[in-house]
């Protein structure tokens, strides 16, 4: 077995664990964490008596804050969020999201479960019509596409097990692609030299 794949695998786990953990580590500790919805704030006490919001950035940015300021933020956001329509609140706290933006990483992540699904059922279709077990090209192109889908989704969501998950498998995914391309190359060498020597002989 080549090391090259070896080597990419260990770095894409390492480069997975570092944008999963890098913004964890980053924003520090909090002592409780508040939800309204799908919407999330993490608190620190600080020793003075006042707070500090760690997440989301826009309150972080706010600084310390007494327990006055804090109660008002959180009724705010409770108004804003109970402003919104009850489908949308629903949908959004299906989805654990905060906006409608953020759906776009969810349709992401859908996409690369959708792949999932689809390299077995194309690899089921075309083992029933062979009548024995087949693993077609199109399995591995639709397990690259829903691995790196899948990949960036859970880097989104700062999901360590999943980034794991679809860390090696990735490279897995691409080095069946690449050999499946190099067996093309040399079946196609042959069929050259092949063609070569029957032209000679006549």
């Amino acid at each position: 077995m080549k090391s090259g794949p070896i080597i990419a695998m260990i770095a894409m786990v390492f480069v997975g664990m570092w944008l999963v953990l890098q913004p964890t580590l980053s924003r520090g500790s909090y002592d409780f964490e508040i939800r309204v919805g799908a919407y999330h704030m993490q608190v620190q006490q600080n020793g003075d008596g006042t707070f500090m919001f760690v997440t989301p950035g826009d309150l972080a940015d706010l600084g310390p804050v007494d327990k006055d300021q804090l109660d008002r933020i959180i009724a705010e956001r409770i108004a804003t969020w109970q402003r919104r329509p009850q489908i949308e609140r629903t949908l959004l706290g299906f989805f654990n999201i905060t906006s409608w933006v953020n759906f776009g990483w969810v349709a992401v992540g859908l996409l690369g479960q959708g792949a999932f699904f689809g390299r077995m059922f194309v690899q089921w279709v075309v083992s029933e019509k062979s009548g024995k077990s087949q693993v077609p090209e199109i399995f591995w192109w639709f397990s690259f596409i829903g691995g790196v889908c899948l990949f960036m989704y859970f880097v989104w969501r700062v999901d360590v097990v999943g980034v794991l998950g679809q860390s090696t498998g990735v490279v897995i995914y691409a080095r069946n692609l690449k050999l499946i391309r190099k067996q093309r190359k040399r079946e196609a060498w042959r069929v050259a030299q092949d063609a070569g020597l029957d032209s000679d002989a006549d």
